[in-house]
């Protein structure tokens, strides 16, 4: 810093204004009585009031962001759930991949083993995806 920036920034911290040199007089206005008239009023920030709408609008905007990204996944994979059919390719949460077999209202069968004839019965909200016939995901959703 400069020597003048130096001594603007020590006015500016006790302030008392003046030029360089100039000694500050002991009379000063902020140092009267807080009941006489020269005393100064105290100054509120210029921002005070519009800062606190700028923060509470940028919470409210946060909450709703927030609250909208999960209900769309929601509504995505109910409809992902609600949209398989008998021979469709699923992929299960735990990784297990098979054709639905047989489908009710809570839960699924899925064949996982043509050669043996493995069937496995999982709830119907296990399944994380349908896959196209080459075991390509067809619509993945996050089950988190």
């Amino acid at each position: 810093m400069s020597e003048i920036d130096l001594h603007l920034h020590l006015l500016a911290q006790d302030g008392t204004a003046g030029m360089p040199g100039e000694a500050a007089t002991s009379g000063d206005a902020t140092t009267a009585a807080p009941g006489s008239a020269t005393a100064t009023p105290p100054t509120a920030s210029p921002f005070g009031g519009q800062f606190m709408f700028i923060m509470l609008g940028l919470l409210v905007v946060m909450i709703i962001l927030s609250t909208l990204g999960p209900r769309r996944e929601k509504k995505r994979r109910e409809a992902m759930l609600s949209a398989v059919k008998k021979h469709d390719r699923v992929q299960t949460v735990g990784g297990v991949i098979g054709a639905i077999v047989e489908l009710k209202p809570d839960f699924v069968v899925l064949k996982v083993d043509e050669s043996a004839n493995t069937r496995i019965t999982f709830a119907r909200s296990a399944i994380q995806q349908v896959l196209a016939g080459g075991d390509e995901p067809v619509g993945t959703v996050d089950t988190e």
